[in-house]
């Protein structure tokens, strides 16, 4: 069913560098009617005067964003944004606390649309990623060779900052284009490769666009379970490749699903849970300071730099930690598990109804644990073990590593 016309109070319109000479009817329509005009200072000079009230957007925003639709809810609203509102733009925001049936938006092309078009590019085949106000080294997890990445820039510094984050990747060779105010009678190009970029800061309001290319010898990672175990920084406290690996799939992240790594070590679990898919979450627990900063930074350099490690003993740093008020999807406990159960039901009692709960050990304490709450709880045990073919004296050998039990459950 149609909602009706007359519940729609909010409009939302994108607007492009060409300003209101580029606007359709139906924008320029909402413009001339709005009692209240809502963009920031540039977006506002590229219209006409209305006869409403004009609000530019202060800093921070998500506060005025909530009183603009508390305050003028019922009044003819409109607001600005740069190109399509629902790629990284206001209108995501909105959406997610307005009815529907009171919304409407009139696009305009994206910067990541006219960049694709400047270059051939067919869109469905190039990666978008937004640093605005977010952490740049988002951009590894895409580094693949040949892959074409459009990255939706903080600032004029933004391409200078990638440019040198790709070279200290391995991706000197990459091939860079930086398009500055896309759209209007001042758009302006800058290529080069990474390795070479010479350009002075750009014009703040720009998109780069890049075709990953790997230097000789550069490794390159999968976005799948089991990344090399040496991918990881690490002081022995490591959940090796295979049985990280089973842990993985035993885990199955999906999509926007949020992950509690206790014990988190090396932070491998965690990582790769979140370089599963880029809505996936972690929250990494370690008690060692020292294995707490090396955690960030092996998220950093695997391009997962929004990974939350919340450093105190487990269960204590649950609450003296805000860790937010949503129930984790899943939770894995590969360190900090002992004779008592006391921490294993803790984060059963964490965990939402649906979510999934993995636990490896590798003593024999550790195993009681996990046999009384297999009866207790449910689930499956399993044991993992691996051997890996070494030197002995001039030919190879089997040498085995500790079996890994793991106890894996669904909360019902």
């Amino acid at each position: 069913m149609r909602a009706d016309a007359s519940d729609v109070w909010l409009t939302i319109v994108g607007i492009g560098e060409d300003g209101f000479d580029g606007l359709g009817i139906a924008a320029r329509v909402a413009l001339a009617q709005a009692e209240v005009l809502v963009g920031s200072a540039r977006q506002l000079a590229l219209v006409p005067e209305v006869a409403g009230v004009r609000l530019p957007w202060p800093t921070p925003l998500l506060p005025f964003v909530d009183q603009v639709l508390t305050d003028h809810r019922g009044r003819r609203v409109v607001m600005l944004a740069s190109g399509d509102p629902m790629l990284h733009g206001i209108g995501a925001i909105v959406a997610a606390r307005l009815p529907a049936h009171e919304l409407r938006v009139v696009p305009q092309p994206s910067a990541f649309a006219l960049a694709c078009a400047r270059l051939g590019w067919p869109e469905a085949e190039v990666v978008l990623v937004s640093v605005v106000a977010k952490p740049l080294a988002r951009v590894r997890r895409e580094l693949t060779p040949g892959r074409r990445v459009v990255v939706y820039s903080e600032n004029g510094e933004t391409p200078r900052v990638l440019a040198a984050t790709l070279t200290e990747a391995g991706f000197g060779t990459s091939v860079m284009h930086v398009f500055e105010r896309l759209g209007g009678p001042h758009e302006r190009r800058v290529d080069g490769t990474a390795e070479a970029w010479q350009a002075a800061a750009c014009n703040d309001l720009n998109v780069v666009a890049f075709t990953a290319i790997a230097s000789p010898g550069t490794r390159t990672y999968t976005t799948l379970a089991g990344l090399p175990d040496d991918a990881f920084a690490n002081d022995g406290a490591l959940t090796k490749r295979e049985v990280r690996a089973a842990t993985l799939a035993r885990l199955a992240p999906l999509p926007g699903e949020l992950l509690w790594d206790v014990g988190a070590g090396s932070g491998s679990i965690g990582i790769e849970w979140s370089r599963a898919h880029p809505s996936c979450r972690t929250i990494a627990f370690e008690r060692n300071a020292e294995r707490a900063i090396r955690i960030a930074r092996n998220a950093e350099v695997l391009g997962v730099p929004e990974l939350r490690v919340v450093t105190g003993s487990v269960p204590d740093a649950f609450d003296a930690y805000e860790v937010g008020p949503r129930a984790p999807d899943a939770i894995f406990l590969g360190g900090g598990l002992n004779a008592d159960a006391n921490l294993l039901d803790v984060c059963w009692g964490m965990l939402r109804p649906g979510g999934r709960i993995m636990i490896n050990v590798v003593t024999v304490a550790g195993e009681s644990v996990l046999a009384h709450a297999q009866s207790q709880y449910g689930g499956e045990l399993s044991r993992i073990a691996v051997a890996r073919a070494e030197a002995v004296g001039g030919v190879l050998g089997w040498r085995p590593a500790m079996p890994v039990t793991q106890w894996h459950a669904v909360k019902p």
